[in-house]
C-alpha cells in the first residue's frame, strides 16, 4: 500500500492530503468579513501557500472546483483568476453556484495538484 500523508489534521478534516504524488486540499478565505475581490485575492494567496507546502505550484494544478454562493461574483472571480493562473497552465476547472457552510464566505476551492510525496 502506498502511504498517505496528512497535514493539519482535525477531527473533521485534514488541511492537506498527499497520496501517490497528488495533493488534495480545500480552501476558504481566512477572513470572511472582506468584500468579494479581497476574499478572492486572499483565497488564491492561501492556495499558493498550500501548494508550496505540498511541494507543488500553480503550474502543477490538475483540477480546481470553485463554489460561489453569489452568481454575480463570477465576473470578478474570473478576472482575478485569469491574472493568477500562469499562461499555458490552466487546470481543469468547474464553477458551481451553491450555498456555503458559513454565510460570509464568497468562495470555496477544491484543489488537486501534482506534487512531490
Amino acid at each position: 500500500m502506498e502511504p498517505i500523508a496528512r497535514y493539519g489534521i482535525t477531527a473533521r478534516w485534514s488541511d492537506l492530503v498527499i497520496h501517490r504524488g497528488i495533493a488534495y486540499f480545500v480552501e476558504v478565505p481566512d477572513d470572511p468579513t472582506l468584500g468579494p475581490a479581497e476574499q478572492f485575492h486572499q483565497l488564491l494567496r492561501q492556495v499558493d501557500e498550500r501548494l508550496l507546502q505540498a511541494g507543488s505550484s500553480r503550474e502543477r494544478m490538475l483540477q480546481v472546483l470553485i463554489y460561489l454562493p453569489n452568481a454575480e461574483d463570477l465576473a470578478t472571480f474570473n478576472a482575478i483568476w485569469d491574472a493568477w493562473v500562469p499562461t499555458g497552465h490552466a487546470p481543469s476547472r468547474a464553477c458551481v453556484h451553491a450555498p456555503l457552510a458559513a454565510p460570509g464566505y464568497r468562495a470555496e476551492l477544491i484543489v488537486t495538484a501534482a506534487c512531490k510525496d
